[in-house]
């Protein structure tokens, strides 16, 4: 039996001071699965630098002449971690590889995990999701609003495990069904989830950063859940259209009411604070579903302008 060539795809930005360490511990991660015969030796690491302004391709590019096992890839700037993630997918598709394994910079995730994505990519499945044994290591409000997104993704109809991380691996079919899709905003952990392939999961546990800080911020944690909710609902929209129904019956009854009471009863309701107040809390409801169309105005805007997903700088093959 053909064993198959692994690609492990690692995005990073400004990350300087993990890389080499790694690098090391995924070459023996790789070095260990060829030992066991479960992958091929052609099997290789294929950093994409997420336009880092610090050292980082720098020292990518010095692993490089060292070992041809390990390649690499640098954007002419910084176009996010979804993009930089998209990038190696294509990359080591092109390149060549039976599957991949995508998985964070600063190995916070269980590296030694991936013999076990290795063992249900060969029993059939096409997409192995990683799924975190829990929060502990995250702060208290990330850790709140992180399942919070979970559970409306899947109120909203997109049904993604709580706990899915973008730690996972694709088969070549995965990949090559991938560059179908032209979106340039893409969420993968939808798509993933979406698109129909064999899937299983593999839980982990998440490690203390070895070092630096991570590079996911409150706004582009935000961002990201905002993209996702646009990439594969339309809930949001629907939703805009009861409220608008219920503010218009709303309004039809208590103009209603006050037309009645003006004609039989020959009296004017009073009520100014009541009318402030209810101006005040449907203006803002009318805003906030202003503020939820324009976010999918914004996400057609972006697509159709048809810019490139990234621009590529150098590659190391």
């Amino acid at each position: 039996m053909k064993k198959p060539t692994l690609a492990i795809v690692v995005p990073c930005f400004n990350e300087e001071l993990c890389i080499k360490s790694t690098a090391e511990r995924l070459l023996q991660v790789i070095a260990d699965l060829i030992e066991k015969e479960k992958v091929s030796p052609e099997s290789y690491i294929y950093f994409v630098d997420d336009g880092s302004t610090d050292t980082s391709w720098d020292i990518i590019t010095e692993l490089h002449n060292q070992t041809s096992a390990i390649k690499g890839l640098k954007f002419i700037r910084n176009f996010g971690n979804q993009k930089a993630l998209i990038a190696g997918y294509e990359s080591v598709c092109d390149l060549g590889c039976d599957c991949a394994v995508s998985i964070d910079a600063d190995l916070q995730q269980d590296e030694w995990a991936i013999e076990r994505f290795i063992d249900k990519f060969n029993e059939g499945a096409d997409v192995v999701s990683g799924i975190r044994n829990s929060r502990k290591t995250d702060s208290f409000f990330k850790k709140t609003t992180a399942v919070m997104f979970y559970k409306l993704m899947n109120l909203l109809g997109a049904k993604i495990p709580v706990n899915h991380s973008d730690f996972r691996l694709i088969s070549k079919k995965a990949l090559e069904i991938l560059k179908l899709y032209p979106e340039k905003y893409m969420f993968l952990r939808g798509f993933f989830n979406e698109v129909g392939l064999k899937t299983a999961y593999v839980n982990f546990d998440v490690k203390p950063r070895m070092a630096g800080e991570s590079k996911f911020n409150f706004v582009k944690l935000m961002g990201l859940a905002l993209n996702g909710i646009t990439s594969f609902s339309i809930v949001p929209l629907r939703i805009i259209s009861v409220l608008g129904f219920i503010m218009a019956l709303f309004g039809f009854v208590v103009g209603t009411e006050t037309v009645i009471e003006k004609i039989f009863f020959n009296n004017t309701p009073n009520g100014w604070a009541t009318t402030i107040i209810l101006l005040c809390f449907f203006g803002g409801i009318q805003i906030c579903c202003l503020g939820i169309i324009g976010e999918y105005v914004g996400q057609v805007y972006r697509e159709v302008k048809a810019r490139p997903r990234y621009i590529k700088d150098t590659e190391l093959k």
